[in-house]
């Protein structure tokens, strides 16, 4: 075992640290603030290539491997966990899927731009009565031929209302049940698709979550993704490679928050002396500092397993469901030491907190994780 990274991970690590500082950093607290999408600093990610990091050059990715996307997501959701779910998303829900499987013209025409983030992509699973149970797709697609005709609504969308090319799940044969459904490409400026309204939420805010309408919107056949029927084994294979991304982001919002608690706790005095020298602090920040090194090598497990193309569906369930949930523990704890200030939004860790939520909540809550674990394990 070599638990060394090599020279060009840590020259991509360390890009990606000094980007966040340096262009993610100012202007934070007011994005999450106004709920302000960071459109420059995304397009300057999309300049360094990471916006397509695992996408061949071919396609206009940087060619990279999984751990070097971990690497970058961590460093970007240290600072800015907004940016770090656009990135997330735009390079494994949407780029991964469609090198993977889509066709030759889908890649040329959509994923050139998607992977070199000229253009901005979202994944379109959710609906009102299907966020975990992904089987139970109201939005429908029917058969008309030479094209489909998409109906239906899509609920928390990341990048629904920046995103340009739409990757949208749907029924087409409800009679086959999950063998029914497929995906679909779907343009912004299509006649019939319709940007809803944009949700206020706790965490995250910098990111756009948009519903989003579809009626009667035509899509050509060249536009769905794979063989008739594909649709579902297409979702959870990319929402599995999905969570190794979201595992990464929540891991970025505990270091960060952890950096800045042991910053803190150097420089804050109590009872004569640093708080860091107070056990009660000391132990906190040791818990800390476990569990960040424990869900680092759980995230770069489920990368090597990706990257060595071996099965991943148990390792990245585990990375999500450990990360998420330490991510909230951890973000708690870092605005106890914080003690008032820790409340207050110029310190970071209140937003980090907030910020550390949703992990446990998208591409696959903390109990669907433990499903796939549980499977898995009994097996």
């Amino acid at each position: 075992m070599n638990f060394q990274l090599s020279e060009e991970h840590i020259m991509i690590r360390d890009a990606a640290r000094d980007f966040a500082k340096s262009e993610l950093l100012p202007g934070v607290i007011e994005r999450d603030e106004t709920q302000t999408f960071p459109h420059e600093q995304i397009k300057k990610m999309g300049e360094l290539g990471l916006m397509g990091m695992m996408v061949s050059p071919e396609y206009g990715g940087s060619g990279m491997d999984t751990i070097s996307y971990v690497l970058a997501i961590e460093e970007i959701s240290k600072i800015d966990a907004s940016a770090g779910v656009a990135m997330s998303a735009n390079n494994s829900l949407v780029c991964w899927g469609l090198e993977k499987y889509g066709s030759e013209e889908q890649k040329q025409k959509y994923l050139k731009p998607l992977a070199s983030g000229e253009v901005l992509g979202a994944f379109c699973l959710s609906e009102p009565e299907a966020g975990s149970d992904a089987t139970s797709q109201k939005t429908t697609a029917i058969d008309k031929g030479d094209h489909y005709l998409l109906n239906g609504v899509k609920n928390w969308i990341t990048n629904g209302g920046n995103a340009s090319i739409y990757l949208v799940v749907a029924q087409t044969d409800i009679s086959k049940a999950h063998k029914g459904i497929n995906v679909f490409i779907v343009e912004k400026d299509t006649p019939g698709f319709k940007v809803g309204k944009k949700e206020n939420k706790l965490g995250i805010r910098g990111s756009d979550t948009h519903s989003l309408l579809f009626t009667d919107v035509k899509v050509p056949k060249e536009n769905r993704i794979g063989e008739d029927g594909f649709g579902f084994r297409f979702a959870m294979e990319t929402l599995s490679g999905g969570r190794i991304g979201i595992a990464a982001q929540a891991l970025g919002i505990s270091s960060g928050a952890y950096e800045l608690s042991l910053q803190y706790s150097k420089e804050r005095k109590a009872f004569g002396k640093e708080i860091s020298k107070h056990q009660a602090i000391a132990f906190k920040l040791a818990d800390m500092a476990v569990e960040i090194e424990a869900g680092r090598f759980l995230c770069l497990k489920a990368a090597w397993d990706k990257d060595q193309g071996l099965n991943y569906d148990l390792s990245s369930s585990m990375a999500k469901l450990y990360c998420a949930d330490s991510s909230m523990k951890i973000t708690t704890e870092a605005v106890q030491i914080h003690g008032g200030y820790g409340f207050v939004k110029e310190y970071h860790v209140e937003r980090m907190m907030r910020d550390a939520k949703i992990t446990q909540i998208y591409e696959g809550t903390s109990e669907i994780q433990k499903i796939v674990i549980s499977r898995a394990v009994l097996k």
